[in-house]
């Protein structure tokens, strides 16, 4: 039962973002877009819910769990900015808004973007495993099974750290820094 309450939220969290947003940009209707586009927490707290119902009911804990933890773990640390991704998009093809700019592909801006995304990167873990514990904990029988995925996603957390951070010490393209037409000077040896 869990999994199809992980299915129905998940394919909700996406129903709830394309009404949001074709209420606000197709129908003008600004307010029940805004109404539409906040209501996609609440699917979160809908999952929270059907987890810990489901513990308290007795159901042993499983990676069904951990999946739910994971998801609620994920929206919170990447919600906000999938609903600002989605909005700026939207805007565009819907609202005829100018197309967003591309984020840079190097330099200190893309560092600064990497670094981000890994703190959020790192929030989503920190919620999801805490709700991985709390679950255990409110089982009454261990965490052991409902905490099997936390390993995988801690190797994914720490590669993503280093991915992330490795843009940090990434050199500047000289060609940035330089006017366009600028002659070159010759390095001498």
């Amino acid at each position: 039962m869990l999994i199809a309450v992980i299915a129905a939220c998940e394919i909700g969290f996406w129903v709830l973002l394309a009404a949001g947003l074709a209420a606000r940009y197709l129908l003008r209707w600004r307010k029940v877009g805004l109404v539409l586009l906040a209501g996609v927490p609440f699917v979160d707290v809908v999952l929270l819910a059907a987890s810990v119902a489901d513990i308290h009911r007795g159901g042993e804990p499983s990676f069904k769990h951990s999946l739910a933890a994971i998801f609620i773990g994920v929206s919170v640390g990447f919600g906000h900015q999938t609903l600002k991704w989605a909005d700026r998009w939207g805007a565009h093809y819907l609202g005829g808004a100018p197309r967003p700019v591309k984020p840079p592909k190097k330099g200190p801006e893309r560092a600064r973007r990497e670094r981000a995304g890994w703190y959020r990167h790192l929030l989503a873990y920190c919620v999801g495993v805490g709700i991985m514990v709390l679950l255990g904990l409110l089982s009454g029988r261990g965490y052991d099974a409902v905490l099997g995925p936390a390993w995988t996603w801690t190797i994914v957390l720490v590669i993503d750290a280093i991915v992330s951070f490795s843009y940090s010490f990434e050199g500047a393209d000289p060609s940035e820094d330089e006017p366009a037409g600028a002659p070159r000077e010759k390095q001498s040896l």
